[in-house]
């Protein structure tokens, strides 16, 4: 997919909360440290944050880059599985924190996962339309997992913001897109319910690598495109593995895929993966280089993105904190903390 006027990425910014906790933790209290843990540590939000002061904070670093005046945004949009109100948007309360509006399109977005990457592909749209000039959208998460469940070893917290723009002055340049998504039912969580669900194996295949692949093939494809062609390849970062076995079913390498692979070090950051990802291999990225994105939602679907980067890239980069800067300042934090972090406890 194209739009008619060409866009890219004018800005971007992430947040990693502080607080660590490690899975060796989470198994030493729930199985005597008989569980290899998925990943060595994941993020974990504290008592004072939420997706809302997570996600002024990314748009505010992703606005420094930009150098974008707030009101010139047209569109705010935050997606989501952990907005802290059922009714009432993050994205208004983002919208006058970072002084954007009143007149803009404010909106939450959900689709698992890939709420984040979806708000990029409306952002694109309307930009691209020429409906408005600045489109800002964020993917960000404090993800939930039920006490002693292996998502417990993953669900970690943070995200990314893209103030998407004209390619004319973008720091990237969003080439092309796509998207592919069924009703795939393997990860979900009801109304009401605190802590989602999922069907165990079944969240691989079909689920992530039939989504990942077909969205990235048929990018490849439309794009007249070859792996080589491309320096950095992000995607959703459910665990270390999948994103590993989806670099390898697509062609890319594991040089490839390391510098935008942050789910070992802050967890699954569930809408804010790919995003996240993003921003990290934004970081490093010189002129010239293309870059591969694939997100995954479950429900399910995945959004496809080339992006190629300017030679404004190296210039605006450093106007706000980088991707490693958040993710350097950790605190470690056992498993209690954590327990009350998370609201776990109640008194």
């Amino acid at each position: 997919m194209r739009p008619a006027r060409k866009t890219g990425i004018v800005g971007y910014g992430a947040y990693v909360p502080r607080y660590r906790v490690s899975g060796k933790e989470i198994s030493r209290v729930w199985t005597e440290g008989n569980t290899p843990p998925l990943v060595p540590e994941k993020s974990v939000p504290g008592l004072d944050e939420d997706v809302i002061t997570m996600a002024i904070e990314a748009a505010r670093n992703a606005l420094a880059r930009a150098g974008v005046d707030p009101g010139a945004v047209g569109a705010v949009w935050v997606g989501s599985e952990s907005h802290p109100y059922a009714v009432k948007p993050t994205s208004s309360i983002v919208a006058e924190a970072i002084g954007a509006g009143p007149h803009l399109l404010a909106a939450d977005w959900e689709f698992a996962c890939k709420a984040g990457s979806e708000a990029i592909q409306a952002a694109i749209g309307m930009v691209g339309a020429g409906m408005i000039r600045y489109a800002l959208a964020i993917g960000m998460d404090t993800a939930q997992s039920r006490p002693g469940d292996v998502l417990e070893y993953t669900a970690g917290a943070g995200g990314g913001a893209f103030v998407i723009g004209p390619a004319e002055g973008a720091l990237a340049v969003i080439e092309a897109s796509y998207s592919f998504a069924t009703d795939t039912p393997d990860f979900w969580r009801r109304d009401h319910a605190r802590y989602p669900s999922h069907a165990g194996r079944f969240t691989g295949e079909p689920a992530y690598f039939r989504h990942v692949a077909g969205a990235g093939r048929a990018l490849l494809d439309s794009t007249g495109t070859k792996p080589a062609d491309y320096r950095f390849a992000v995607f959703h970062q459910p665990n270390p593995k999948f994103p590993q076995r989806a670099a390898e079913l697509l062609g890319f390498t594991k040089e490839q895929l390391q510098p935008g692979l942050l789910v070992p070090q802050i967890g699954n950051t569930y809408a804010g993966s790919a995003l996240i990802g993003l921003t990290a291999v934004l970081d490093q990225a010189d002129p010239g280089d293309r870059i591969f994105v694939v997100s995954f939602g479950s429900g399910a679907g995945s959004d496809a993105f080339q992006i190629t980067a300017t030679e404004q890239l190296p210039l605006r980069r450093a106007n706000a904190p980088a991707t490693a800067a958040y993710i350097a300042r950790r605190k470690e934090i056992d498993y209690a903390v954590y327990a009350r972090y998370r609201g776990n406890y109640k008194t």
